[in-house]
């Protein structure tokens, strides 16, 4: 279990976050929800160690590895979608496992074989999603995973994260995401307010 308890978070004189907190079970997703700014980026943040906060606590058991999607990519430009994706497997692991998923999200072989800064935004992405399923993880955060897919392929893509069993943290704008995915919806409302919801 992830828990974030009594959470202030300031940027400078800007509060982001106030007495926040939040629980994410094992076996649980979750859609953290609400306008730009309020906070949900930096929730992830938290979870993941990248930031502390200025008080409360937060809780995650040592031994959880992360699959992550960024709001940024974070590929490496100038290796192939395949090559981004085996850089976050054992050794062991066949290159086939990665070109098979990389073609259920819609990227052949041509594609997956270009380097990722000739891809579009929403190649990109999903080769970015692709990295974070492949990687071995007990957790998923996804922050607005699915931002730039086009429609056509992003009911493909939504299933493939759909069927990863693992706990998710999904940063969203959408409730049909959220729906999508069996999310329990929490709406992080501002600085010092945030709901629960199913």
């Amino acid at each position: 279990m992830i828990e974030l308890k009594n959470i202030d978070l300031s940027y400078g004189e800007q509060k982001v976050l106030s007495g926040f907190s939040f629980t994410l079970a094992d076996g649980e997703k979750a859609a953290l929800m609400g306008r730009s700014g309020v906070g949900k980026t930096s929730v992830m943040k938290l979870i993941l160690g990248l930031i502390r906060p200025d008080s409360g606590s937060v809780t995650v058991p040592k031994s959880v590895r992360f699959g992550a999607v960024f709001q940024e990519d974070r590929l490496i430009e100038e290796l192939s979608a395949v090559a981004n994706c085996r850089l976050v497997l054992p050794k062991k692991e066949h290159k086939e496992k990665v070109r098979e998923l990389l073609l259920r999200l819609g990227l052949d072989e041509n594609i997956s074989i270009k380097p990722v800064c000739e891809l579009s935004g929403g190649e990109r992405r999903r080769v970015a999603i692709a990295r974070a399923l492949l990687a071995p993880h007990g957790v998923l955060l996804l922050d607005e995973p699915f931002k730039g897919i086009d429609a056509e392929t992003l009911p493909a893509v939504i299933a493939a994260v759909a069927e990863d069993s693992s706990p998710l943290l999904l940063i969203t704008h959408s409730p049909d995401e959220a729906a999508a995915l069996g999310c329990r919806i929490v709406t992080l409302a501002h600085s010092a307010d945030c709901t629960d919801g199913q």
